[in-house]
């Protein structure tokens, strides 16, 4: 999900709740905060050497001992817009950077909602080889038979 995808579900329903569910389906207790709104900046070398850059909206969230906390989506976009300086690239995807053992970083896969809440839904990250043709890796077929034929810009899931 991009910040202004984001921005905009948040201010289309400002009065509701505001819940995240990992990609297991267990909810992040309710309790939590929002810490950090932060832009990471990624410069890297890809395995084929090629120089590449990314930059997303990394949001962390954490959950005290404050177990009455309860943020509203509306109090949610309020933090989102302090945080216009730092981002105002809005087509920036958004990450969600959350503790349970180990700290994790996901994806916002899509949204649910309810009369009472709206619900991130987060997805695992994964690290995929991005010069597979240097790499001596078999490229996937990615003709998908929904799209006619024609290849998918992603892979076979047609995620995008």
């Amino acid at each position: 999900m991009k910040l202004s995808e984001l921005k905009s579900l948040l201010s289309t329903y400002p009065d509701r709740h505001f819940r995240i569910t990992l990609p297991d389906a267990s909810e992040v207790p309710l309790s939590f905060h929002v810490t950090e709104v932060g832009r990471v900046n990624k410069t890297f070398l890809d395995c084929g050497g090629k120089l590449r850059d990314i930059t997303t909206c990394q949001l962390q969230v954490w959950v005290g001992e404050d177990y009455d906390h309860r943020i509203e989506t509306g109090k949610m976009a309020g933090i989102l817009e302090r945080g216009r300086t730092l981002l105002p690239d809005e087509s920036v995807p958004v990450e969600i950077e959350y503790e349970d053992r180990v700290i994790s970083q996901y994806t916002i896969e899509g949204h649910a909602l309810s009369d009472e809440a709206v619900v991130l839904k987060l997805a695992h990250k994964h690290t995929e080889c991005l010069a597979p043709e240097l790499c001596g890796l078999q490229m996937p077929d990615l003709r998908i038979p929904a799209l006619g034929g024609k290849a998918a810009c992603c892979g076979p899931s047609g995620c995008c």
